[in-house]
């Protein structure tokens, strides 16, 4: 990942999801179960930024907690399917800690959206 992260979370998620198909790319490439956990990461990974996306046009401030909502369940599960991968042997550490990381200050920016955005600061 890049030093210097973007600050708004549509382009913080994007940026993000192109590295989850890199390494996504990677483990595909490779036999066995690295691959089929890689497709889980893959399909958690990428709906990150394509919830975060969604929520921007959400036809109502319920709709905008809902789909951000689902962005942090994402984000965590994405974070799950890191720390799998790292502590199974199937990444490693220094493809699969950075992510994680950048995955659980995502899922710490979301929980703080949708609380401010509940509390009726945007």
């Amino acid at each position: 990942m890049e030093e210097k992260k973007p600050r708004d979370i549509k382009e913080r998620t994007f940026k993000f999801a192109l590295e989850i198909v890199k390494l996504c790319r990677e483990l595909d490439e490779r036999p066995g179960v690295g691959r089929t956990v890689g497709k889980q990461l893959l399909r958690s990974g990428t709906s990150i930024g394509a919830n975060v996306e969604e929520a921007q046009a959400g036809q109502s401030r319920a709709d905008f907690i809902n789909k951000n909502a689902i962005a942090l369940k994402e984000a965590r599960e994405t974070v799950y399917w890191l720390r799998l991968l790292r502590e199974s042997g199937e990444c490693a550490n220094s493809q699969s800690e950075p992510l994680q990381h950048e995955a659980e200050e995502i899922a710490q920016i979301l929980g703080a959206i949708i609380v401010n955005t509940k509390k009726g600061r945007s």
